[in-house]
Protein backbone atom coordinates (compact mmCIF):
# COMPACT_ATOMS: atom_id res chain seq x y z
CA UNK A 1 0.00 0.00 0.00
CA UNK A 2 1.06 3.77 -0.45
CA UNK A 3 2.30 5.56 2.81
CA UNK A 4 0.52 8.56 1.19
CA UNK A 5 -3.01 7.97 2.27
CA UNK A 6 -4.87 8.04 5.36
CA UNK A 7 -4.59 6.12 8.57
CA UNK A 8 -7.98 4.00 7.83
CA UNK A 9 -5.82 2.51 4.98
CA UNK A 10 -3.23 0.59 7.02
CA UNK A 11 -5.25 0.56 10.11
CA UNK A 12 -7.54 -2.19 7.88
CA UNK A 13 -4.88 -4.25 7.86
CA UNK A 14 -2.86 -3.66 11.48
CA UNK A 15 -5.82 -4.52 13.46
CA UNK A 16 -6.07 -7.84 11.75
CA UNK A 17 -2.02 -8.89 13.24
CA UNK A 18 -1.05 -8.24 9.61
CA UNK A 19 1.65 -5.99 8.38
CA UNK A 20 1.15 -2.87 6.25
CA UNK A 21 3.82 -2.91 3.82
CA UNK A 22 4.73 0.60 2.85
CA UNK A 23 5.76 1.67 -1.01
CA UNK A 24 6.38 4.85 -2.89
CA UNK A 25 3.91 6.94 -5.17
CA UNK A 26 3.70 7.88 -8.70
CA UNK A 27 4.94 11.79 -9.16
CA UNK A 28 2.39 12.87 -12.00
CA UNK A 29 -1.24 11.04 -9.75
CA UNK A 30 0.25 10.96 -6.75
CA UNK A 31 -1.01 6.91 -6.34
CA UNK A 32 0.95 3.87 -5.91
CA UNK A 33 3.69 3.04 -8.24
CA UNK A 34 2.56 -0.27 -10.02
CA UNK A 35 5.64 -0.47 -11.17
CA UNK A 36 7.65 -0.79 -6.94
CA UNK A 37 5.11 -3.15 -6.18
CA UNK A 38 6.30 -6.30 -7.10
CA UNK A 39 9.55 -5.93 -5.24
CA UNK A 40 7.83 -5.39 -1.91
CA UNK A 41 5.86 -8.90 -2.22
CA UNK A 42 7.13 -11.69 -0.51
CA UNK A 43 5.89 -15.56 0.68
CA UNK A 44 3.75 -13.84 3.00
CA UNK A 45 1.83 -11.26 1.34
CA UNK A 46 -1.95 -11.58 1.14
CA UNK A 47 -2.96 -8.63 -0.63
CA UNK A 48 -2.39 -5.23 -2.63
CA UNK A 49 -4.17 -2.08 -1.52
CA UNK A 50 -4.21 0.74 -3.94
CA UNK A 51 -5.88 3.88 -2.97
CA UNK A 52 -7.03 6.37 -5.63
CA UNK A 53 -5.90 9.24 -4.40
CA UNK A 54 -7.70 12.64 -5.00
CA UNK A 55 -10.43 10.42 -7.10
CA UNK A 56 -8.49 9.64 -9.30
CA UNK A 57 -7.69 6.07 -10.22
CA UNK A 58 -5.11 4.34 -10.28
CA UNK A 59 -3.44 1.92 -12.58
CA UNK A 60 -5.12 -0.78 -12.29
CA UNK A 61 -4.69 -2.56 -15.06
CA UNK A 62 -1.36 -3.30 -14.16
CA UNK A 63 -2.15 -4.07 -10.37
CA UNK A 64 -4.37 -6.65 -11.78
CA UNK A 65 -1.75 -8.45 -13.95
CA UNK A 66 0.50 -8.49 -10.56
CA UNK A 67 -2.43 -9.44 -8.14
CA UNK A 68 -3.14 -12.31 -10.41
CA UNK A 69 0.76 -13.27 -11.76
CA UNK A 70 0.67 -13.55 -7.34
CA UNK A 71 -2.31 -15.01 -6.30
CA UNK A 72 -3.03 -11.96 -4.30
CA UNK A 73 -6.28 -10.21 -3.21
CA UNK A 74 -6.31 -6.92 -5.30
CA UNK A 75 -8.46 -4.21 -3.08
CA UNK A 76 -9.51 -0.80 -4.03
CA UNK A 77 -9.48 1.69 -1.31
CA UNK A 78 -12.01 4.09 -3.36
CA UNK A 79 -12.97 6.36 -0.42
CA UNK A 80 -12.46 9.44 -2.38
CA UNK A 81 -13.38 7.83 -6.26
CA UNK A 82 -17.10 7.59 -6.04
CA UNK A 83 -17.97 8.09 -9.22
CA UNK A 84 -14.31 8.16 -11.22
CA UNK A 85 -13.83 5.61 -13.58
CA UNK A 86 -10.68 3.75 -15.51
CA UNK A 87 -10.91 3.08 -18.76
CA UNK A 88 -14.83 3.78 -18.42
CA UNK A 89 -15.34 1.09 -15.62
CA UNK A 90 -16.19 2.40 -12.03
CA UNK A 91 -13.67 2.83 -9.44
CA UNK A 92 -14.54 0.10 -6.94
CA UNK A 93 -15.51 -2.46 -9.20
CA UNK A 94 -11.87 -3.00 -10.89
CA UNK A 95 -10.78 -4.99 -7.85
CA UNK A 96 -11.34 -8.15 -5.80
CA UNK A 97 -13.33 -5.43 -3.06
CA UNK A 98 -13.81 -1.97 -3.25
CA UNK A 99 -14.07 0.26 -0.15
CA UNK A 100 -16.41 3.72 0.00
CA UNK A 101 -16.38 6.06 2.73
CA UNK A 102 -19.38 8.60 3.69
CA UNK A 103 -17.32 10.66 6.09
CA UNK A 104 -18.62 14.37 6.19
CA UNK A 105 -15.32 15.20 3.66
CA UNK A 106 -16.42 13.23 0.97
CA UNK A 107 -18.62 14.12 -1.87
CA UNK A 108 -21.54 11.79 -0.70
CA UNK A 109 -21.72 11.84 3.00
CA UNK A 110 -23.76 10.32 5.74
CA UNK A 111 -21.77 11.95 8.41
CA UNK A 112 -19.52 8.92 9.08
CA UNK A 113 -19.71 5.30 7.60
CA UNK A 114 -18.87 3.61 4.34
CA UNK A 115 -19.67 0.75 1.42
CA UNK A 116 -17.85 -2.29 0.47
CA UNK A 117 -18.49 -3.20 -3.19
CA UNK A 118 -17.18 -7.07 -3.67
CA UNK A 119 -16.46 -8.30 -7.38
CA UNK A 120 -16.12 -12.32 -6.39
CA UNK A 121 -18.81 -14.39 -5.66
CA UNK A 122 -16.99 -16.47 -3.22
CA UNK A 123 -16.19 -13.72 -0.73
CA UNK A 124 -20.09 -12.29 -0.56
CA UNK A 125 -21.57 -14.76 2.13
CA UNK A 126 -18.27 -14.16 4.29
CA UNK A 127 -18.78 -10.24 3.97
CA UNK A 128 -22.46 -10.86 4.84
CA UNK A 129 -21.24 -12.56 7.90
CA UNK A 130 -18.59 -10.83 9.39
CA UNK A 131 -21.25 -7.54 8.87
CA UNK A 132 -23.95 -9.18 10.93
CA UNK A 133 -22.03 -9.94 13.87
CA UNK A 134 -20.45 -12.84 13.12
CA UNK A 135 -23.86 -14.99 12.20
CA UNK A 136 -25.07 -15.97 9.05
CA UNK A 137 -28.40 -14.26 9.52
CA UNK A 138 -27.95 -12.99 5.71
CA UNK A 139 -29.12 -16.62 4.98
CA UNK A 140 -31.59 -16.81 6.85
CA UNK A 141 -33.30 -13.37 5.74
CA UNK A 142 -33.03 -14.87 2.60
CA UNK A 143 -34.88 -18.03 3.75
CA UNK A 144 -31.75 -20.47 3.17
CA UNK A 145 -31.72 -21.27 6.70
CA UNK A 146 -34.30 -21.64 9.42
CA UNK A 147 -32.52 -19.97 12.07
CA UNK A 148 -29.17 -17.99 12.08
CA UNK A 149 -26.26 -18.71 14.72
CA UNK A 150 -22.60 -17.48 15.40
CA UNK A 151 -20.24 -18.83 12.47
CA UNK A 152 -17.61 -16.86 12.84
CA UNK A 153 -15.99 -13.81 13.63
CA UNK A 154 -17.75 -10.88 12.76
CA UNK A 155 -18.89 -7.18 14.31
CA UNK A 156 -22.15 -4.60 13.83
CA UNK A 157 -21.36 -2.44 11.18
CA UNK A 158 -24.88 -1.56 9.90
CA UNK A 159 -25.70 1.85 9.85
CA UNK A 160 -28.90 3.48 11.78
CA UNK A 161 -32.26 3.74 9.63
CA UNK A 162 -31.70 7.93 10.44
CA UNK A 163 -27.83 7.52 8.80
CA UNK A 164 -29.34 5.40 5.74
CA UNK A 165 -32.26 8.08 5.09
CA UNK A 166 -29.43 10.87 4.89
CA UNK A 167 -26.84 8.49 2.42
CA UNK A 168 -30.17 7.80 0.46
CA UNK A 169 -31.06 11.20 -0.40
CA UNK A 170 -27.07 11.39 -1.07
CA UNK A 171 -27.28 9.24 -3.31
CA UNK A 172 -29.98 9.89 -5.16
CA UNK A 173 -28.46 13.23 -6.15
CA UNK A 174 -24.88 11.96 -6.37
CA UNK A 175 -24.41 13.12 -9.79
CA UNK A 176 -25.23 16.28 -9.62
CA UNK A 177 -23.31 16.72 -7.03
CA UNK A 178 -20.33 15.23 -8.57
CA UNK A 179 -21.10 17.17 -11.82
CA UNK A 180 -21.47 20.84 -9.87
CA UNK A 181 -17.74 19.27 -8.02
CA UNK A 182 -16.23 18.25 -11.62
CA UNK A 183 -16.93 22.03 -12.26
CA UNK A 184 -15.93 24.04 -9.55
CA UNK A 185 -12.41 21.63 -10.44
CA UNK A 186 -12.11 22.32 -13.59
CA UNK A 187 -12.36 26.15 -12.66
CA UNK A 188 -9.78 25.72 -10.62
CA UNK A 189 -7.36 23.98 -13.28
CA UNK A 190 -8.51 26.22 -16.10
CA UNK A 191 -7.28 29.51 -13.44
CA UNK A 192 -4.34 27.96 -12.55
CA UNK A 193 -2.85 27.15 -15.70
CA UNK A 194 -0.84 30.62 -16.13
CA UNK A 195 0.30 30.23 -12.30
CA UNK A 196 2.29 26.76 -13.28
CA UNK A 197 3.51 28.02 -16.32
CA UNK A 198 4.84 31.72 -14.72
CA UNK A 199 5.66 30.08 -11.34
CA UNK A 200 8.62 27.24 -11.10
CA UNK A 201 8.35 24.49 -8.87
CA UNK A 202 3.90 25.41 -8.84
CA UNK A 203 2.50 22.27 -10.32
CA UNK A 204 -1.21 21.24 -10.98
CA UNK A 205 -3.07 17.93 -11.23
CA UNK A 206 -2.74 15.58 -13.60
CA UNK A 207 -5.18 13.09 -14.63
CA UNK A 208 -4.30 10.01 -17.39
CA UNK A 209 -6.33 10.39 -20.53
CA UNK A 210 -7.75 7.08 -19.79
CA UNK A 211 -9.38 8.17 -16.00
CA UNK A 212 -12.48 10.35 -14.95
CA UNK A 213 -12.37 11.94 -11.66
CA UNK A 214 -14.93 12.85 -9.16
CA UNK A 215 -13.43 16.51 -8.79
CA UNK A 216 -13.30 15.19 -4.72
CA UNK A 217 -10.26 17.37 -4.01
CA UNK A 218 -7.94 20.25 -5.92
CA UNK A 219 -4.50 20.29 -4.93
CA UNK A 220 -1.59 22.37 -5.83
CA UNK A 221 2.02 21.33 -5.07
CA UNK A 222 4.38 24.39 -4.25
CA UNK A 223 8.27 24.54 -4.84
CA UNK A 224 9.10 23.57 -1.22
CA UNK A 225 7.33 23.14 2.50
CA UNK A 226 8.42 26.73 3.55
CA UNK A 227 6.21 28.49 0.37
CA UNK A 228 3.43 25.74 1.14
CA UNK A 229 3.24 26.40 4.95
CA UNK A 230 3.06 30.35 3.81
CA UNK A 231 0.93 29.78 1.34
CA UNK A 232 -1.51 27.96 4.21
CA UNK A 233 -0.70 30.33 6.89
CA UNK A 234 -1.35 33.48 4.48
CA UNK A 235 -5.06 31.81 2.87
CA UNK A 236 -6.21 31.63 6.67
CA UNK A 237 -5.59 35.13 7.71
CA UNK A 238 -8.00 36.06 4.82
CA UNK A 239 -10.76 33.51 6.24
CA UNK A 240 -10.20 30.32 3.44
CA UNK A 241 -8.82 27.12 5.05
CA UNK A 242 -6.61 25.25 3.18
CA UNK A 243 -4.87 22.17 5.00
CA UNK A 244 -2.00 20.10 3.98
CA UNK A 245 -2.28 16.17 2.69
CA UNK A 246 -1.20 13.68 4.14
CA UNK A 247 1.73 12.84 7.02
CA UNK A 248 3.84 9.94 5.51
CA UNK A 249 2.10 6.78 7.56
CA UNK A 250 5.39 5.66 7.28
CA UNK A 251 6.92 8.32 9.29
CA UNK A 252 4.19 8.38 12.01
CA UNK A 253 4.47 6.55 15.19
CA UNK A 254 2.47 3.91 14.17
CA UNK A 255 3.58 3.21 10.94
CA UNK A 256 7.43 2.71 12.23
CA UNK A 257 5.59 0.03 15.20
CA UNK A 258 3.04 -1.63 12.57
CA UNK A 259 4.19 -1.39 9.01
CA UNK A 260 7.47 -1.61 7.23
CA UNK A 261 9.18 0.17 4.20
CA UNK A 262 10.36 -1.22 1.00
CA UNK A 263 12.73 1.27 -0.72
CA UNK A 264 13.02 4.88 -1.05
CA UNK A 265 9.70 6.48 -0.30
CA UNK A 266 11.34 9.85 -1.18
CA UNK A 267 8.53 10.93 -3.38
CA UNK A 268 6.05 10.55 -0.48
CA UNK A 269 7.82 12.75 1.69
CA UNK A 270 8.54 14.99 -0.75
CA UNK A 271 5.14 15.83 -2.01
CA UNK A 272 3.89 15.60 1.92
CA UNK A 273 5.59 19.04 2.10
CA UNK A 274 4.26 20.79 -0.55
CA UNK A 275 0.87 19.56 -1.35
CA UNK A 276 -2.00 22.41 -0.42
CA UNK A 277 -5.15 21.36 -1.15
CA UNK A 278 -7.70 24.01 -1.92
CA UNK A 279 -11.55 24.71 -0.12
CA UNK A 280 -13.93 22.33 -2.69
CA UNK A 281 -17.33 21.37 -2.12
CA UNK A 282 -20.76 21.65 -3.33
CA UNK A 283 -22.59 25.15 -3.36
CA UNK A 284 -19.65 27.23 -3.57
CA UNK A 285 -20.91 29.76 -5.44
CA UNK A 286 -18.20 32.48 -6.47
CA UNK A 287 -16.30 31.45 -3.38
CA UNK A 288 -13.83 29.55 -6.10
CA UNK A 289 -13.18 33.16 -7.37
CA UNK A 290 -11.98 34.23 -4.41
CA UNK A 291 -9.18 31.44 -4.08
CA UNK A 292 -8.14 32.02 -7.08
CA UNK A 293 -7.53 35.96 -6.74
CA UNK A 294 -6.24 35.55 -3.08
CA UNK A 295 -3.81 32.30 -4.14
CA UNK A 296 -2.50 34.31 -7.39
CA UNK A 297 -1.76 37.22 -5.59
CA UNK A 298 -0.37 35.91 -2.56
CA UNK A 299 2.28 33.63 -4.64
CA UNK A 300 3.42 36.46 -7.06
CA UNK A 301 3.85 39.05 -4.65
CA UNK A 302 5.47 37.00 -1.57
CA UNK A 303 7.98 34.75 -1.39
CA UNK A 304 6.45 31.64 -2.46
Amino acid sequence: MPSFTFVSTANAVALRGAVPVFVDIRRDTLNIDERLVEAAITSRTKAIFVVHYAGVCAEMDAFRKIADAHNLLLIEDAAQALLSTYRGKLAGTLGDAGCFSFHASKNVVSGEGGALVISRTDLVERAEIIREKGTNRARFIFGQVDKYTWVDLGSSYLPSELVSAFLRAQLEDAVAITTERRATWEFYQDAFAELEARQVGVRRPVVPAHCEHNGHLYYLLMPDRRSRDTLISSLRERGIGAPFHYVPLHSSDAGRRFGRSVGSLALTEDISQRLIRLPLWSGMQHEPDRVVACVHDLVSHSSC
